[in-house]
This record gives structure tokens, C-alpha cells and sequence, in this order.
């Protein structure tokens, strides 16, 4: 009798008789035992029938049965997928009765898995069969690759990763590589594939003071996933990530050796557990029973691990998870997958298929996803065998270059300066990838993160003692972007567009480095003060001296103050510091932190039911101002009706509409619904359009007023945009374009935009830039984008390819999300954007451009606000009507008018001066009439003088406070208060050296006494002033100050 090899073989050449090419899947698993002695098979002649393999469900040969690839006599499992016209016809074909041991048919497949005890041994093809060792390791680029080309072979469609600014206004980074699917999720937007697989460019922050300390925390990261929107859940996923990962069934995956040899990690399986949720039964079976994880290594888990929600309320789903084990000679007994000396968590698989309701309860998601993610780093340290993620190749580069600026080797270094360069590695990272997708320094919101990363690389980086005087690049001080040259080098296959952005990524490095610097200088100081409060506070209660945790915490967050140079230099003066007052204020940072932003929000809610019933919109308005549409739908106030009734506000929603709806930075239009109810027009339906938003993806809302008559569901209706708007948005939209060229030409390429408005009657542009625009930069713009409105270019607009559209130069827009067919709006020589707005046919249209202001609104974000079209007339009409008042006011010619009002301005100040000094005078005549009131107190023999000064400014009651010094003999202490008007109070202190010899303190005396005015103020020990809200505590202050003088001076 033949081998089973041999006769499967044989048989092979017969499949095509009764099988369906259609949708055929064929595995092929083999037992290690096994492997020892099987030729693999000839399956070219099925091979061509094979266009989706999918692992196999079932392994086992019997309910209940040992998993048969753990048995020695297993040969192989044939697996066939929706494809067997006749399953009993090609097992009886394929093998005699006596050959095989199971049948499992489950949704019209059949699943053969047979065995044979006497296999004569034979010699394996070495070119089949890869090995479970190599000596080179996988990169990270090839890791990355193969786990989206597996996926994609698999039918899955490859999406770019988005930018780590979301357009979502729930978080403030992406942070997770499902982001860019929440509206599919939610039903608000079509799928671009029933399966997508992404390698996601991610920011988290909330364990900052992890990364370096532990093998695995990252700030930047990417996350490998895939994605099935409204799938077949569990099982699909629970295989293809066996597949992958070649690692829940070791070796015995034969075919996608065959097949997809390429693609695979070599995991070994001994070392990898599952989680999965508790009560997930299904889950179990799938790991267990059909991938062969031995029980022992299948972890139940409770809510808080394995099962994933996305907040209070909305889509969740239990999850199941694959780990690593590093030590697995440590058995089985009492693991905790949450150690992380052992585990790491390789591959997170979640199911959502419930809605999470207010009261608690689980209702099934009517659309039901998948959504999996793997990180690159921990895959890539596995397999490259280092021992932390940051010694993989993505990352270690940076680390070197540190180090070698640093003066200092990796290998021989301690543990400390070990974590603080893995810290500056993983920071490089996320600070050179936010500056590419556009987040500047600043204190707000991103540019906070960025900053703050920017700001602990730099202290790091101190403490390192790498000198920021660095040759190489001459970045003037500034040692970053040497570091950062590095993190772009190794950015070609993450991101190839950030090499484009250098020199912008080096220029923000370099300047925020450098001001950094400055303010650290004002952490020492202010450390300074902070350590002579301790002693000073020490000698008063004779307690050991102690700097708090608030103002450790204050030098950190704020002045970028290591902790440790904190403790060093209070140790250095005997002072001890509060760690676990730091501890408290860091934690409750961090929890605000992570509460505020680390949490993608989704919801499940009225719009996405809508989104069953209401087709997308089909927008006419690139060709047309009018088009008859038929109402689809109606809201008030986000209910839906099928009726609206004269004076109301509704959303309007239409099938088709010629209006076009705000994106891109452009309003919505504005004009009419007319609908004739019968053929005489008594009577009709106004409905007045204010404005037009898109919802659920490609739905069109436009939200107006029913005028006159009633509106209903499924009326037709003639939609008119308001033609002279829509040119003005146009004109503003071309514009905007002609602007952001002549930016780039005027003053770098490397300027990009950070936001727009494209309004009726002006334009808003934002761009990076870390400078305000000299005049003469402003006037070269003018003039530049007037000459092209000058020379009336016709614009040209097509759909093409997003690749090939990039390719071309066009310039994607701040914010938007790209499918893989885009707009491109180009004026022929000056400028290509990817833009889906409404623009005009020749510049000519434009007609005069001008810009009115430009000014900073952040850290190195720069706003312009400019006129074209009616709106330039507009403006130059209206400021050539000031210049004629002007003109008349002054009684000069236009040219003579700046000359004129500098002259008036000129004089203005010297009367001001004189008043002034007159003012004075006044006060040091009352300050004479009051020094006969003058005290001699203590043994010091000072002298005194508390009094009011009734309507005296405080620049006036300066003066007097100086004047009695000056008159008086040294020791002497003056105070004096006055409420000048408008409910304001003003203090002045002067002590002369001699007053101040024996204790008194102007700043102190003065500040304290300001409270019972409501106010505050302070200064230096000679001299103090203080102001308040609350003139009738006047007589209250000043004798609290008299009474504190008489006090201190009685003992000296």
C-alpha cells in the first residue's frame, strides 16, 4: 500500500472534478514528530485554486481527543472552505475509509484529518522547509512588511497609518491604531474594505515616567492591526493570528510554510499563552480545541483585563490576548501574565459586539467589528533577541548617537545613564514625528506634549553631560537635531514624508531646545529660593529642613527640573526633600492626564440608525448653483419628523444637492428650498439655508427656516445656492491657495499650514512659522499673489490617485481625510493642493488680494487674516474713507498725515510729562505738611511716619514716599496709602538702610498690610509698593502697618 503522502498526492490531480474554484482554502499541518520523516506535497496542481487561504478551524479528530499534531503517527489535516460541492464524494476519493479518523462538516465545509502509522521516513526538501534559527535577525521595516502583507494576502486592504493629530475631538493624540476607524465603527462612515491591516503611528504619554525604566513603555509606538468591520467574529481572527505568528502550532502550519513562508516570525509555541475573558467559552474552544493551546496555558481574566469597553456607555466587547513567555522553565503553576519580568503582551484581539446601555446591560451592536493590535517594538525585540525594546533596531541607532555625544559607550555605562539615553531615544521619536504632522511647542494642549517631551530630552541629555555645543549640523547650542537627523534617517519606511519636513523638524528642535535652556537657568534660581524658604522655615521651628513635593514638582513640570539634580543640589545644602509629596502631586497629574485624553469615546446613538435609512449625498455643486431634489429626511433638534411646519428651524436632508457643506476649512453655502404645491403657486414652501454640514460620513444637513408654507418627507424641492456667496467663498478659496505658495516662497518651503477659514468675506490662514512677518515680507506676499491674480490663470482641477497626487507635489490640506481617489485643484505654475472646495475658474476672478493682520496665536503658530474679491473693494473703500476724515480733521493733505499725528503724539507726551511733575510736586508739598508727624520708636531711634495721602496717584505717592527719606535722618521707615479714585487703593513703603539694619522689610510689610485692602503687592527690603480693591480698609491697613513698626522697633 502507498504512503498517505503519495496518495493524497495521486488524488490531488481529481480535485478539480468536484470542487468549486471559487472560494477554496487548503492547510496543511504537520506534528514535529511528524516533520521528521514527510516529503511535503506537490500541491502545484492546487495551488491555482487557492486565491484566500485560511488556516484551518477544526484540529482535532474527535471530540474530546488529544489534539492529533501532539501525537507522533499525525501526517496532515486538509482543510476545504465553502468550496466542496461533494464533501463525501472527495474523501472518498482522496482517501480509502481505513485512512482517515475524522469527518468534521460545520457551514458547508469539510475538514479531513487523516493519520497513518506506518510512514517509511523520508528526507525533507531544505528548500521547503525553513528552520526555527537564523542568524540574521529580522528588522523592524521587515517585521512591519511581513505582518501587512500577511494580512493583505488574507484579503485584507492596506491603509496608511493617519497623523498623530486625530480629527477627533474626544483625544488629543492618536493613540491607538483603531482611531482612524471610530466613524466606520460607528456607522457614520462606509468602509473602505470589508477587512483593513495598519501599521498605526501612535502617541501615549500617560506612562511617561515609565519609558527607560522598564523593557517596554514607549511614548511613540507603532501598532500593527487588523480590522474587520461587521465580520464573523472569534474565529477568523483567533486563526489568522496562528497563522501569522506560526506560533500557537509551532511548525505543524505546513502550508503557510509553503505559502506564506515569507510572511511568518518563527514563534516558538511553548513560550506563547492566551487570555481570554472569563465567561468566553467560545474563545476557550478556539484556542484549545481547534488552535491545540494547551489548557494550562489558556488564562481566564476578569473584566478590568479581557474585556474592552470604550467608556461608560458604548461599543465593547471581550478581548483575547497573546503573550510572550521569556522564562518558560518556570512551569505553570501560579502565573501572572501581568508579570513583567516574564510576559509581554504581544497581540490584543478584540470582538465588539455589544452596546453598553446607561443601566449597565449588554445588547448585541448591530454592526459588529474586530479590531486587533500587535506592537512593532515588542514583536521586534522577540525576534531580534535584545533584551528591551529600545536595543531593536528602530530605536538603538538614536540611543548610539547619544551616547557618542555623550562621550560615553552603551555597553559600559551604568544603569542610570542607560535609562536616561533609552529615554532620549524613545522621546526623539515622538517629538520628531508630532513636529512633521504639525504640532509646534507651545502650552497648551499638543504642543504641551511636544514641549514637555522636547524639555525632559534636553535635562536628560544634561545630566549625560552632552554639551550643546555640538560641530556637527551647526545647530548654534543645540544638540537635538543631531539626535533627530538620526530618527529621520530611520524614518523611510514609518513615514517617508518626514524626511521632506527636516529642515522645519530641525529648525522647532533647535529653538525650543535653546529657550529651554533659559528657563532651566530660572529653575536654578528659583531652586535657590525654594532651599532658602527651607533653612529659613527650619531655623524658625527647629525642624530638619525640607524641600515640599509641590516645589519639586513645580521645578519639574513647569522649569523641566530633573528630580535628581533637585535632590543632589538640596543635598548638597543639608536640605532633604519630600519624595512622597512628589509622588502624590505626579500621580494626580497623571490621572488627570489619562482621564482626560487617554480614552477613545464612541457611542452608538440616533445617527447611526439614521445612517440605515438615509442614503449618502450626491453633491452637484462643482457644475451647478441648482438641482431638484427629493427630501429624504427631516430633524428638529436632532429628532427625526415627517413634517415641518412655517417659522421652524429643521435639518434638511436631500438626496442630492448642488450646496455645498463646510469642509476643508470652507463655510457652508447659504440659499433656498422652493417647492410649488400646486400648478397655480398659491401655494408653495420657502425654506431659507443659513448653513450646511456633512454628518454620518457623506450625509449633507442643511440646516435652515421654513419661511412659508410646510415641508415634508419626501417632497420635491428646487435647491438654490445663493450665487453671489458662493463666488465670494470661492474667490476666498483660491485665494488661500495663492497665499500659502507665495508663504512658501517668501519665507521657506519648510512653513506648513496649521488650520484656514474660508469664509464669505475673508480668509483666516494659520501656518508654523516662529517669527512675526517683517513688513516688508508682508508686501512682498501682496505683491507676488496680485501678480497672479494679474496674470489670469485658469485652474485646473481632476480626480487622480492620493499616491499619485503626492507624487505629483500636491499639497494635502491641514485636517483632512484622504481616500485613495482625490481632488487636485492646481493654478498651473504656482500651486497643487489636494482640496475638495469650491474654487474659481481663473485667478482674474480674485481681482485684488490684501492682507489686514498677521499676528502669533501659539508657539509658533502665525495667523493671517486677508480680503480678496468684493470683500478687497470693501476694504480699501472703507480705510480710503478714514484717510479722507483724517484728512479733513487734520486740515493736511493724505501724504501728510502720519507727519501731522506724529507731531500731535509728540506733544501730547510732553504735556503728559509736565502734568506728571506737577503731580509730583503736589505730592511732595503734602508729604512737607506731614513729616512734623514723624515718631522716634525702639532704641534704634527710628523714625517713623504712617499716614494718608488723599487723592494721590500711585506714581505721586511714590514720590512723597521718596521725599520724606531723603528729608529724614537715617534710620527712618515711611508708609503711606492713598485712594485715588475708581475704588482703587495704593501702598508705598521706604526704609532707609539704617531701618533696614535692624530688621524691617519693605516687600513684607507692605504685602501684608495690602490683604486687608483686598489686594497684594511686594518689592525689595528699601523700598515696596501694593495696590487693592478695597479703599474704606484703608485707616485698617495703615494702622496695622503702624502697630507692626512699633512692634519690631521696640526691641531693637
Amino acid at each position: 500500500m502507498l504512503p498517505a503522502s503519495q496518495r493524497v498526492k495521486s488524488r490531488l490531480s481529481e480535485v478539480p472534478e468536484f470542487l468549486s474554484p471559487r472560494r477554496l482554502s487548503l492547510s496543511l499541518f504537520f506534528s514535529p514528530a511528524a516533520m521528521a520523516g514527510v516529503r511535503l506535497l506537490d500541491t502545484s496542481r492546487a495551488l491555482p485554486l487557492l486565491p484566500a487561504a485560511f488556516a484551518s478551524r477544526r484540529l482535532l479528530a474527535a471530540s474530546g481527543q488529544t489534539p492529533l499534531f501532539h501525537r507522533p503517527s499525525f501526517l496532515f489535516c486538509l482543510s476545504l472552505r465553502w468550496c466542496c460541492t461533494e464533501p463525501s464524494l472527495f474523501a472518498r476519493k482522496c482517501f480509502p475509509p481505513s485512512s482517515y479518523v475524522n469527518k468534521y462538516s460545520l457551514r458547508n465545509r469539510i475538514t479531513i484529518i487523516a493519520r497513518s502509522t506506518s510512514v517509511k521516513a523520508e528526507p525533507l526538501y531544505d528548500d521547503l522547509v525553513e528552520t526555527n534559527s537564523t542568524d540574521k535577525a529580522m528588522s523592524g521595516d521587515e517585521v512591519r512588511q511581513r505582518f501587512l502583507k500577511f494580512y493583505a494576502s488574507k484579503g485584507h486592504k492596506i491603509i496608511p497609518s493617519s497623523s498623530l493629530v486625530p480629527d477627533d475631538p474626544t483625544v488629543l493624540l492618536t493613540i491607538a491604531g483603531m482611531l482612524q476607524f471610530k466613524p466606520i465603527f460607528l456607522g457614520k462612515e462606509t468602509r473602505p474594505a470589508p477587512c483593513a491591516t495598519t501599521s498605526q503611528r501612535c502617541i501615549r504619554t500617560n506612562d511617561v515616567e515609565n519609558v527607560g525604566r522598564t523593557t517596554r513603555h514607549h511614548t511613540f509606538f507603532e501598532m500593527l492591526g487588523n480590522f474587520s468591520f461587521d465580520a464573523e467574529l472569534h474565529l477568523e481572527t483567533a486563526q489568522m493570528a496562528s497563522a501569522n505568528y506560526a506560533g500557537l502550532t509551532v511548525d505543524i502550519f505546513k502550508f503557510a510554510a509553503l505559502s506564506y513562508g515569507p510572511f511568518r516570525f518563527r514563534l516558538p509555541s511553548e513560550r506563547l499563552w492566551v487570555s481570554i475573558f472569563n465567561d468566553d467559552d467560545e474563545a476557550f474552544s478556539i484556542w484549545h480545541t481547534e488552535a491545540g493551546v494547551p489548557e494550562e496555558r489558556i488564562k481566564r481574566m476578569g473584566e478590568e483585563n479581557n474585556f474592552w469597553t470604550s467608556g461608560v456607555t458604548g461599543p465593547c466587547g471581550p478581548c483575547s490576548e497573546i503573550y510572550y513567555d521569556f522564562y518558560p522553565d518556570r512551569g505553570y503553576i501560579d502565573v501572572d501574565l501581568d508579570d513583567d519580568s516574564r510576559f509581554i503582551e504581544l497581540y490584543n484581539l478584540v470582538f465588539m459586539q455589544y452596546n453598553k446601555k446607561d443601566d449597565g446591560s449588554l445588547e448585541p451592536l448591530k454592526q459588529k467589528n474586530i479590531d486587533t493590535g500587535m506592537g512593532l517594538e515588542r514583536m521586534a525585540q522577540i525576534l531580534q533577541k535584545v533584551p528591551n525594546n529600545y536595543e531593536i533596531d528602530l530605536i538603538f541607532p538614536i540611543i548610539k548617537k547619544a551616547s557618542s555625544l555623550a562621550l560615553i559607550s552603551y555597553e559600559n555605562a551604568d544603569d542610570v545613564a542607560k535609562t536616561s539615553l533609552k529615554i532620549i531615544g524613545d522621546h526623539m521619536r515622538a517629538v520628531v514625528y508630532l513636529i512633521s504632522d504639525g504640532v509646534v511647542p507651545s502650552n497648551v494642549g499638543r504642543g504641551y506634549v511636544v514641549r514637555r517631551l522636547i524639555r525632559r530630552v534636553v535635562r536628560t541629555g544634561k545630566l549625560l553631560g552632552i554639551k550643546g555645543d555640538v560641530a556637527e549640523g551647526k545647530f548654534e547650542g543645540a544638540f537635538t537635531p543631531v539626535l533627530a537627523r538620526t530618527v529621520i534617517e530611520l524614518s523611510t519606511n514609518t513615514d517617508p514624508e518626514v524626511k521632506e519636513r527636516m529642515p522645519r523638524i530641525l529648525e522647532e528642535l533647535k529653538r525650543e531646545e535653546l529657550r529651554f535652556l533659559l528657563t532651566l537657568e530660572r529653575g536654578e534660581k528659583l531652586l535657590e529660593q525654594f532651599l532658602e524658604k527651607a533653612l529659613s522655615s527650619s531655623c524658625t521651628n527647629g525642624e530638619k529642613p525640607c524641600l515640599s513635593g509641590k516645589n519639586i514638582f513645580l521645578l519639574y513640570d513647569t522649569y523641566g527640573f530633573p528630580v535628581e539634580i533637585t535632590a543632589e543640589v538640596a543635598e548638597d545644602h543639608g536640605v532633604s526633600i519630600d519624595m512622597a509629596g512628589f509622588d502624590i502631586e505626579m500621580e494626580n497629574q497623571r490621572r488627570q492626564s489619562q482621564a482626560a485624553r487617554d480614552v477613545i469615546k464612541l457611542s452608538v446613538g440616533n445617527d447611526a440608525e439614521l445612517s440605515e435609512v438615509i442614503p449618502d449625498t450626491e453633491f452637484v455643486g462643482y457644475d451647478t448653483l441648482s438641482a431638484r431634489a427629493k427630501v429624504k429626511g427631516l430633524l428638529i433638534n436632532g429628532n427625526p419628523v415627517e413634517q415641518v411646519s412655517e417659522g421652524c428651524d429643521a435639518e434638511i436632508l436631500l438626496n442630492k444637492t448642488p450646496f455645498y457643506a463646510e469642509s476643508g476649512g470652507q463655510i457652508g453655502d447659504n440659499g433656498f428650498l422652493f417647492c410649488l404645491r400646486d400648478e397655480d403657486s398659491r401655494q408653495k414652501t420657502v425654506v431659507e439655508i443659513k448653513d450646511v454640514q456633512k454628518s454620518l460620513g457623506n450625509i449633507f444637513v442643511h440646516k435652515g427656516t421654513i419661511k412659508e408654507g410646510k415641508l415634508e418627507v419626501g417632497t420635491e424641492v428646487d435647491a438654490a445656492v445663493d450665487a453671489n456667496l458662493r463666488q465670494m467663498a470661492k474667490v476666498h478659496h483660491t485665494a488661500t491657495h495663492l497665499l500659502q505658495a507665495a508663504l512658501k516662497a517668501v519665507i521657506g518651503q519648510e512653513t506648513s499650514q496649521a488650520g484656514s477659514l474660508v469664509a464669505f468675506d475673508r480668509l483666516r490662514f494659520d501656518f508654523n512659522f516662529h517669527r512675526p512677518l517683517l513688513e516688508d515680507e508682508i508686501m512682498e506676499i501682496e505683491i507676488l499673489i496680485n501678480r497672479w491674480v494679474g496674470n489670469g490663470t485658469h485652474l485646473e482641477s481632476k480626480i487622480m490617485p492620493l499616491l499619485e497626487a503626492k507624487r505629483a507635489g500636491a499639497i494635502a490640506m491641514f485636517g483632512e481625510k484622504y481616500g485613495e481617489q482625490v481632488r487636485v485643484v492646481e493654478v498651473p505654475g504656482v500651486s497643487m493642493e489636494l482640496c475638495g472646495g469650491t474654487h474659481v475658474s481663473n485667478t482674474s476672478e480674485i481681482r485684488g488680494f490684501k492682507i489686514i493682520s498677521e499676528q502669533g496665536i501659539a508657539s509658533g503658530i502665525r495667523r493671517i487674516e486677508a480680503v480678496a474679491g468684493e470683500a478687497f473693494f470693501e476694504y480699501v473703500n472703507a480705510r480710503d474713507s478714514y484717510m479722507r476724515d483724517l484728512c479733513s480733521m487734520l486740515k493736511v493733505k493724505a501724504e501728510d498725515v502720519v507727519g501731522r499725528v506724529k507731531n500731535i503724539l509728540d506733544d501730547l507726551r510732553m504735556r503728559k510729562d509736565e502734568v506728571l511733575m506737577l503731580r509730583n510736586r503736589i505730592a511732595v508739598l503734602k508729604a512737607s505738611n506731614i513729616k512734623n508727624k514723624v515718631i522716634t520708636v525702639g532704641p534704634s531711634n527710628v523714625r517713623v511716619i504712617v499716614e494718608s495721602m488723599d487723592d494721590t496717584d500711585a506714581d505721586s505717592l511714590k514720590a512723597a514716599a521718596e521725599h520724606l527719606i531723603d528729608s529724614l535722618q537715617d534710620p527712618a521707615a515711611v508708609v503711606l496709602g492713598s485712594c485715588p479714585g475708581d475704588g482703587k487703593v495704593s501702598l508705598v513703603a521706604a526704609f532707609s538702610p539704617g531701618a533696614i539694619a535692624v530688621g524691617l522689610h519693605a516687600g513684607k510689610l507692605v504685602g501684608n498690610v495690602a490683604r486687608i485692602c483686598g489686594g497684594g503687592g511686594g518689592g525689595r527690603p528699601n523700598f515696596a509698593q501694593a495696590g487693592g480693591r478695597r479703599p474704606e480698609n484703608l485707616p485698617l491697613a495703615l494702622q496695622m502697618a503702624h502697630s507692626e513698626l512699633i512692634t519690631v522697633l521696640a526691641e531693637k
